[in-house]
């Protein structure tokens, strides 16, 4: 596929593109960002479904938020998580197409 658009990215660009790809490199991340598929949820849930406790995926939620992956909003007493947009489907399912290639 030539897609004009990759011609000449810039070296920023390059870097902010290597930044985001050090996010998606942590297993625990990937776990989190595909919990979220399902829509949003609490650090508890995604705690009890990781098996790991919620301190630890509170860390990693934090590190997601600032990567602008994931966003999160108050319903009550809880702060449910959810995907930023749909740019992280995209690229999960564009990963998952090439290792199955």
């Amino acid at each position: 596929i030539m897609d004009d658009s990759l011609n000449n990215v810039s070296a920023e660009n390059l870097e902010l593109l290597s930044d985001l790809f050090k996010v998606f490199g942590d297993l625990t991340r990937i776990k989190i960002m595909n919990k979220l598929f399902n829509g949003p949820t609490s650090v508890g849930d995604i705690a009890e479904s990781l098996d790991m406790s919620q301190s630890a995926i509170s860390h990693q939620l934090k590190y997601l938020k600032d990567a602008s992956l994931v966003k999160c909003q108050r319903e009550g007493k809880l702060m449910l998580y959810s995907l930023a947009d749909n740019h992280i489907k995209i690229i999960f399912k564009t990963g998952i197409e090439h290792i199955n290639e």
